[in-house]
């Protein structure tokens, strides 16, 4: 494990906060984060990733958000897709049927959960017709989890290192990508398997981006079992909470759908309120 260091950023009256020591992952492996990356000062251009109306809320130029305000009871069910290129080998093999788990978005669209989705370029390119159906599902709303899905720093749970030069135009492809599925793309981002350093929160600033992390890993990553993945979100969630978990078929993410029942029930019988990341980041609504 990398070794932690860590910097708080407080924005505006009770908004949110913006933690640089995230935990947990992303990708085809044990959920760690790197957890090397301090908050930088690299001034960011205006973020051009949607064209909603109503833009949804951004975190200052330079920060990674790994929660929100702790302050209101509100958790944020994050969901992952992945796919490198020795995923589809994979599939072109037949050694695996799909890297899409639809029961996982049967049970949100069941339990009515609204969730925030990082979506990798080349897995939507793979599973279009899964895209449109999340992009037109007023529960959900969509974010980059970069184009190759290569490490933007290593070690990154034997991912391939993309070169800091290809970083940004990684992230603008896989927004590329996303707005031929939906008008209202979000500025957010995440980095595959979680990990990323400084040079590459540098090298990405040119492209607007926000940065989404996380607090809490549910462990859904290889899971053998659906109820530590349950106890471990139930009992760790906290306001504000940012959780990852994935979409990932295949052996990534075997167990998401079984438990998703009892965690978001779990959740809400401890009040918790289960919210986007945009929802999360907005001001608190005046009393």
């Amino acid at each position: 494990m990398i070794a932690a260091t860590s910097a708080v950023v407080v924005v505006g009256v009770g908004a949110w906060v913006a933690l640089v020591n995230g935990s947990g992952s992303s990708g085809r492996a044990t959920p760690v984060v790197d957890r090397s990356a301090v908050t930088t000062t690299t001034t960011v251009a205006p973020t051009t990733t949607t064209t909603a109306p109503t833009p949804p809320p951004t975190a200052p130029p330079g920060t990674v958000v790994t929660n929100g305000p702790r302050d209101r009871r509100v958790v944020a069910l994050t969901f992952d897709s992945n796919l490198t290129d020795a995923m589809i080998q994979e599939l072109d093999q037949h050694r695996v049927a799909s890297f899409a788990n639809v029961a996982v978005i049967d049970e949100l669209d069941q339990l009515q959960v609204p969730a925030t989705l990082f979506l990798a370029g080349k897995w939507v390119e793979r599973y279009p017709d899964l895209t449109r159906r999340l992009a037109a599902d007023p529960l959900f709303e969509l974010g980059s989890h970069s184009y190759e899905h290569r490490a933007y720093h290593a070690p990154c749970f034997g991912l391939g290192v993309l070169p800091v030069a290809a970083m940004a135009g990684d992230v603008e492809h896989s927004e590329q990508v996303l707005r031929q599925f939906t008008n209202h793309p979000t500025p957010y981002f995440r980095f595959p398997g979680g990990c990323y350093d400084p040079g590459a929160l540098r090298a990405i600033a040119s492209t607007g981006v926000t940065v989404i992390q996380y607090d809490l890993a549910s462990g859904d990553a290889f899971g053998k079992s659906v109820r530590p993945i349950v106890n471990n979100v139930v009992n760790n969630a906290q306001s504000g909470s940012i959780v990852v978990m994935h979409i990932t078929g295949g052996n990534t993410a075997p167990l998401t759908a079984f438990a998703l029942p009892d965690i978001v029930n779990g959740l809400r019988a401890k009040g918790f309120n289960l919210v986007r990341i945009s929802d999360l980041l907005a001001p608190a609504p005046i009393p």
